[in-house]
């Protein structure tokens, strides 16, 4: 994640592209290719044929539902170019600073990734694992 609140920090700091959207108006497949589209600076490599609907978990506090597919495809961390945001910073000071919405891209084992991530999209890892040790997915 991005931003002064998450400068320095790496447990539980991580998260996966996300965006808010209306589900009477906007598919939510189409939204999370807008949304990794914006946070990475490029659209998800591989087809929507490739895509595993990992389904949704609460975050916590119960205020936002997050819903998450994954792909196979070739991305390069690196080339990574995120959106910005402003953000008044310091607090109270009236100066308004635009901040990366994402501020690290990176490859992990899922070993890695585990205390990394925010802690309710964990489930995520879980059920990528189940889903590529299943056999219709090999």
């Amino acid at each position: 994640m991005g931003g002064p609140f998450w400068m320095r920090k790496d447990d539980h700091a991580w998260s996966i592209p996300k965006g808010e959207y209306d589900p009477d108006e906007e598919d939510p497949a189409a939204v999370a290719i807008r949304e990794f589209t914006e946070e990475m600076g490029s659209p998800p490599p591989g087809t929507a044929d490739d895509d595993l609907d990992l389904g949704v978990v609460q975050q916590r506090g119960g205020r936002k539902t997050v819903r998450v597919w994954a792909r196979r495809g070739d991305f390069d961390p690196t080339t990574a170019t995120s959106n910005t945001f402003d953000l008044q910073w310091p607090p109270g000071s009236g100066k308004t600073k635009a901040f990366p919405e994402v501020d690290r891209v990176e490859w992990m084992t899922i070993e890695q990734a585990r205390p990394r991530v925010v802690a309710a999209q964990a489930e995520f890892l879980d059920r990528l694992v189940a889903a590529l040790d299943s056999p219709a997915t090999r």
